[in-house]
């Protein structure tokens, strides 16, 4: 048992609680959040006490490792403080805004000797690790292209000054909650970033930051990919990734908060796409507790930290190129 505090106890990081509960290599014995409204009710039944400072859980020797389930803005100071307390550190996506944010990050921790593990838990969706299989093995060919779209109108409803509505924390509307996971999944492919072109606007909601968000990016080995990511539309989520000898489509059957599982389609030569259905998962669990093992010192982390840095690096150009409506370079 990995003993770890979660720290930012809105939507999100509750789910991860949740989650924690359901397995057995990890157990939530502290709790951060500075807002009570958002505890109120939580905290008698969460079965851990929460503070309202983070020092709370960097100060407490029990902690071995935090799980950051806050506002983007604060992940670059929050993990310093974590490696210089010699925890740790779980992050939820995005690691930063920026590469140099993200580089940093990565090498405090590497100095300390400290598991650095992300909130990229679709890389542990079944249907999705058959893509990658397929694409690693090279029965797609060439990977040639990414194309996906992941959306919902979740967000609609949330109070104007809500965070996630944040130009600073999120910048290029959907992109910081969805796009970029689909943008993982293109950087474990394709590598480095060469350029990124996107376009963001508010069409049909109040969401200040954007609520109708795409971008292209070009890889530096000639691989595309393309990512909507709405938040004003019912939602949808697909990926679907084409080789020279083939192609994969993976998509949800329903809203991953209320999962029915995925269908995974594949098409090689032969031009006659397969079907198949495939049950719901825990990929969200399954992510945090391959950080535990490699916490404990059993396994690798799967996630490379080169494939964090260059992601970032992806989603930092994205935010230019969004915020200036020209192609940017993705800083390397």
């Amino acid at each position: 048992m990995i003993n770890a505090s979660i720290v930012g106890l809105g939507w999100w990081g509750k789910k991860l609680a949740n989650a924690v509960q359901g397995g057995s290599l990890l157990r939530i014995v502290r709790g951060i959040e500075p807002s009570a409204e958002a505890v109120r009710g939580y905290a008698d039944q969460c079965g851990f006490p929460i503070s309202p400072d983070y020092s709370a859980a960097l100060d407490d020797p029990r902690v071995e490792a935090v799980i950051l389930a806050t506002p983007h803005m604060l992940h670059d100071e929050q993990i310093v403080r974590a490696g210089a307390a010699g925890k740790h550190v779980f992050c939820e996506k995005p690691l930063s805004l920026t590469r140099a944010g993200a580089e940093r990050s990565v090498r405090v921790l590497r100095e300390k000797g400290l598991v650095l593990g992300i909130g990229h838990e679709r890389r542990w969706e079944p249907p999705v690790a058959q893509m990658l299989d397929d694409a690693r093995s090279g029965r797609l060919g060439i990977l040639l292209q990414l194309e996906a779209n992941f959306s919902h109108d979740k967000f609609v409803s949330l109070a104007a000054d809500n965070w996630r509505l944040s130009e600073a924390n999120a910048p290029a509307g959907g992109m910081t909650a969805t796009g970029i996971h689909l943008f993982d999944l293109a950087t474990t492919l394709f590598g480095e970033g060469e350029t990124a072109f996107a376009s963001s606007g508010t069409l049909a909601s109040a969401i200040q930051n954007g609520d109708s968000t795409c971008a292209l990016v070009r890889y530096r080995n000639g691989g595309t990919a393309y990512v909507a990511a709405m938040l004003a539309t019912p939602f949808i989520s697909r990926v679907a990734l084409f080789g020279s000898e083939g192609w994969v489509e993976v998509r949800d059957k329903a809203h991953v908060e209320a999962p029915e599982g995925w269908y995974l389609t594949r098409c090689a030569k032969s031009g006659r796409p397969e079907v198949t259905e495939m049950p719901v998962a825990a990929p969200v669990l399954a992510n945090l507790e391959a950080f535990a093992r490699a916490v404990a010192g059993d396994r690798v982390y799967p996630i490379s930290t080169a494939d964090m840095i260059a992601n970032t690096a992806v989603m930092e150009a994205i935010f230019k190129s969004a915020r200036s409506g020209k192609a940017q370079p993705v800083p390397a």
